[in-house]
């Protein structure tokens, strides 16, 4: 069967998140001059532990109160906002500011890297005349991103679960971005890196291929066979 759109998930699929450590030494090492580097190793192990970078680990352990929020913390800005920066107040740091930094900092371009193969991936695919979206479970808008790192003039909508209040693996999400294009399920592909949320397209009839969501030095060309399976 001919596949006429492909849908991408953003973190893991497409970019990736800097490593706990960078994003801790982008805040703190330049809020914090002053703190030795085994300090901001520390912090890094702990906030990682936490789960607080959105886009790298998830939690060890997500604490009773932040449960609700967690569950459901990319059907809106506020309660991403929320659920990430309470993770991050599990840790504690010289200056109860830095944790809205830190989660400033996660939405900018200079913390996301493309995977290597991305452009070339996603450019073919317009050369083909496949239409694409990425859809992604998300509480900010991410378009900046994808412009800054020169993905954004091969995407032809985005599908932000904050933007609509429904996240992966509900149906209505691949439904609203299979309609933005124009394409039917039964010949769209879903593109991601998380089983479970990005998996729930099979339900609505769309094919699924899954990725590791790996360094992006460490996965120089995993998004290639996507290529192949265009039909």
């Amino acid at each position: 069967m001919t596949t006429e759109a492909v849908l991408f998930d953003f973190s893991g699929t497409l970019l990736r998140i800097e490593s706990t450590r960078a994003w801790v030494g982008a805040v703190l090492g330049d809020r914090l001059p002053s703190v030795p580097a085994q300090e901001l190793d520390r912090y890094a192990t702990l906030l990682e532990s936490a789960g607080a970078l959105p886009g790298g680990a998830p939690p060890l352990r997500v604490p009773p109160a932040l449960a609700g929020l967690w569950a459901t913390r990319d059907v809106s800005a506020e309660r991403h906002r929320a659920a990430y920066t309470g993770l991050s107040r599990q840790v504690g740091l010289p200056d109860d500011a830095l944790h809205d930094a830190l989660y400033e900092r996660h939405m900018s371009p200079a913390a996301w890297q493309p995977y290597p193969d991305a452009v070339e991936v996603l450019r073919e695919l317009r050369a083909r005349g496949v239409g694409v979206a990425v859809v992604s479970n998300i509480g900010w808008d991410l378009r900046p991103v994808l412009r800054e790192h020169g993905l954004d003039p091969y995407v032809d909508a985005y599908v932000l679960s904050y933007e609509h209040g429904v996240q992966k693996p509900d149906p209505r999400l691949f439904r609203t971005a299979c309609e933005a294009l124009g394409r039917e399920p039964a010949h769209t592909l879903m593109v991601g890196d998380d089983r479970h949320a990005d998996g729930g397209a099979a339900a609505l009839g769309c094919a699924v291929h899954f990725v590791d969501a790996l360094a992006a030095a460490d996965r120089p060309d995993g998004l290639l066979p996507v290529l192949g399976l265009l039909g």
